[in-house]
This record gives structure tokens, sequence and C-alpha cells, in this order.
């Protein structure tokens, strides 16, 4: 059987999230699956981790050490795993692995964040990731859909509506809410993916996955939607339940999970 529930979490560091409570957290979450973002864990560093109950791990390291970086802990085996887009522009920073189950290929993304203003006011890789990084990583996840349905996941580096985050209107031209990347999510949309929390909690208000560590931002709760579950739409009436796990910190993020029937 394929696994049935699946988190995700961009840990901002996992030595860091170790300090934190992370073995704890997955204890008592027992995932089937995990999918981590931001490892920020180097090639040579991967033998060093091991968790109990999840003999297999998959590890996607950046060439630069202590940056990006993904990875996939499960409780059973996948059929296959493949690292990155196959395209080497995309490939040095580590930022996904599919991994294939019986039911569906698994996807854990950590999208590239567009990143402070340039000379001209706008996100520095703005271009890169709207243009380039966004279209290849559909492309990629619509590839693997023509042999099975996918679920991918991650931090996906965009609020898509006005509703997925606190502050829309003086954000629309900072990294993460541009006109660019809500237009790229809404082409996910348009290729027959579905935004697993959202379809199931169309109207549900202040539930964000990041927050600033600056002045207070978590305890107000004034923060961002960065992480989703997509899924292929054909998986829609599997869906148990899509959660945001806002209760658990250790990160800057929050976990998101996706239960499937």
């Amino acid at each position: 059987m394929s696994p049935q529930k699946l988190i995700s979490w961009n840990v901002n560091g996992l030595r860091a999230a170790l300090k934190k409570g992370f073995e704890a957290f997955l204890e008592s979450e027992q995932p089937d699956v995990l999918c981590l973002q931001e490892t920020k864990i180097s090639s040579d560093l991967v033998d060093n981790f091991a968790f109990l109950g999840y003999p297999h791990a998959y590890w996607n390291c950046a060439a630069k050490k202590g940056y990006s970086g993904t990875a996939i802990l499960s409780k059973t085996p996948p059929r296959s795993v493949q690292y990155g887009l196959g395209i080497e522009k995309h490939d040095n920073e580590g930022r996904v692995i599919s991994a294939e189950f019986d039911d569906y290929f698994l996807v854990t993304v950590y999208t590239p964040n567009a990143q402070g203003h340039d000379e001209n006011k706008r996100p520095r890789r703005l271009d890169y990731r709207t243009k380039e990084w966004d279209v290849d990583f559909l492309a990629h996840v619509k590839a693997l859909e023509a042999t099975k349905p996918v679920v991918f996941c991650g931090d996906l580096n965009v609020a898509h509506q006005e509703i997925d985050l606190t502050n829309p209107k003086p954000n629309r031209k900072n990294a993460g809410f541009t006109d660019e990347e809500r237009a790229r999510f809404d082409a996910i949309l348009e290729a027959d993916f579905v935004d697993s929390f959202r379809h199931l909690y169309p109207d549900a208000t202040e539930r964000y996955s990041w927050w600033s560590y600056r002045a207070g931002a978590r305890k107000r709760n004034i923060g961002w939607r960065l992480d989703y579950f997509c899924t292929s739409k054909i998986l829609v009436e599997q869906f148990a339940d899509a959660r945001i796990l806002d209760q658990v910190e250790g990160s800057d993020h929050c976990p998101v999970s996706l239960e499937l029937k």
C-alpha cells in the first residue's frame, strides 16, 4: 500500500530543528513519509542522521554547504527515486526529490526564493524563479503524471491568494507575493493540480505556515501560507484531511500534512 499520512516541513536547518524537538514531533505524528526542505545538510554528513522507524532516507544536498537541500524519510521503500529535475542549471541546490510509490509519485520541493529587491526595485531572482524554475518544475511533475498520479509538497515560496497572508497590500511587489509568482501558482491549478488545503478549507483565514522571526510575528500570527500539498486532480476523492500544524515550533515554518484514505 502507498503511504497514506504525509507530512512536509521546511526545517530551516535540520541540525537546529533537532535541538528544538524534531524527533519528539516525528515520534508523536508518525507520518508514513516525512518530506523536508531547507535541511542545510551537506552530502558528507547525511550518514550521521538516522531516525527510528524511518529506515529509508533520501537526501538531495546543495553543492554549497549549509544551504538549501531536501530529504525524504519513509517507513517503506519507494519503487524508485529521482534527484533534481535533470536540468543542470536547476540541480546544484538540492531542491527536488521524486519518489515513486505504488499508487503515486511523491515529490518534495524547495522552490527558490525570488529574494530581495535589485536596483529596479524588483526581486533579484524573480525572472529565474518564474520564467525558468516554475516552468520546468511544472513540466517535471506533468511528465511524472503521464505514468501515475502525483503528490508534490514543500515550501513553494508563494502565498497564492490575499487570504494566504496577513498583509497582502503592502507586499504586492515583495518576493513571495508578486503578480508573477502568483500567476505561476495559477498555472499549477490550470494544469489540473489541486491545492489540498484550500480545496478542503476554501474560506479558512489566518492559517499560515511561515512567520518572520522579527517583531514577534508568530506570537501575533502575522504570517504567510507558503507550504503546500498539491496533487493530481484524480486524487481529490482520496483526501481524508489536509492540516497546517501551526502549533509545532522548531523552525520559522510549521509542518503541513495530507492524509489520504
